[in-house]
């Protein structure tokens, strides 16, 4: 449904993307991951045709972007970065406003403002001021102007960048209810935001490519990936358990950092792919009769695996 060619975009001799390619079908969650400044806003900009690349090509359903640019815009939804409106106008009013905008009139565009409103829980505030919202119930009306027109395709632009916890929640549940039948793009510098809604991510930097794959697979590439980390209940054992896993076979290392919780973390990695590597690290904790006050098999650390990707590749 969307294909991405060869996608650029310099401005003199800078380049802020550079050959971009990927396709998309229904039912994906593409997380467009990447520091600030790494181009991810300049492509999903180029992707809805708000900005021209200075080279490739975007087909939305086989429509070109720069040849028949309105039909292909008709399948988007967009909801740009910091979800901008006209904040002195209702929620009722500017979503009709857009409906309007979108060729909509009369019953009709009731019909999808009423929708827009009831998918997106805005039925309390549909007669406040945007100026007076929050900044969840801000992003709600952002993601409702984007599926007024039930589009195919929703971009959506750090959508929930400076949001608090319950109000990220609420916007994750949101897309997640949205792509059962559409393809959905997030960017987003945000790491937890690929874990928690994408089927698939890209990781951009310096306006490259640099990873395409399932988060699954983004997690398998952290040194983490089946490590075991434990914290002891009596910290001051930490260094003798320590020498003692770093005996264990498959045992590539073994590293001593300060947890979440600032108690002494040991963690261990395996040499290779290990199977009943934390077997034998109980066993061995139970012989020198350590107690455990916490265990568990890292599945890997996307920001250590985020880190790698892209400073390495910026140098």
């Amino acid at each position: 449904m969307i294909e991405i060619s060869h996608l650029g975009k310099h401005y003199g001799q800078f380049r802020a993307v550079a050959d971009v390619s990927f396709t998309l079908s229904p039912g994906e969650v593409l997380g467009f991951l990447g520091p600030n400044g790494a181009g991810k806003s300049t492509t999903m900009k180029m992707i809805t045709g708000f900005l021209r690349p200075s080279e490739g090509s975007v087909k939305i359903r086989g429509l070109d972007m720069w040849k028949d640019t309105l039909a292909a815009q008709s399948h988007i939804g967009y909801l740009p970065e910091g979800a901008p409106a006209y904040e002195e106008m209702s929620v009722g009013g500017f979503l009709a406003f857009i409906a309007e905008a979108r060729g909509y009139s009369g019953a009709d565009r009731e019909a999808r403002v009423e929708a827009a409103c009831r998918a997106m829980s805005l039925g309390e505030v549909v007669n406040q001021k945007i100026e007076t919202l929050s900044k969840g119930f801000k992003r709600r009306v952002g993601l409702a102007q984007a599926i007024l027109h039930d589009p195919d395709v929703l971009i959506l632009d750090e959508p929930t960048d400076g949001l608090d916890p319950n109000q990220k929640h609420q916007v994750r549940e949101m897309i997640r209810g949205l792509s059962r039948d559409k393809i959905v793009i997030i960017s987003t510098h945000i790491l937890e935001e690929v874990s928690a809604v994408c089927n698939r991510v890209i990781v951009l930097t310096a306006g490259r490519i640099v990873a395409d794959t399932t988060p699954a697979e983004l997690l398998a590439l952290s040194a983490y990936h089946g490590a075991v980390s434990l914290e002891l209940s009596d910290p001051s054992r930490c260094g003798e358990v320590a020498a003692r896993l770093e005996q264990l076979d498959g045992v590539e290392r073994v590293s001593i950092s300060e947890s979440e919780s600032q108690a002494a973390e040991i963690t261990v990695f395996p040499l290779g792919h290990q199977a009943g590597l934390v077997e034998r690290v109980l066993g061995a904790i139970n012989e020198l009769d350590a107690e455990p006050a916490s265990l568990h098999v890292e599945k890997g650390r996307l920001d250590e695996v985020f880190r790698t990707l892209t400073v390495e590749e910026a140098q």
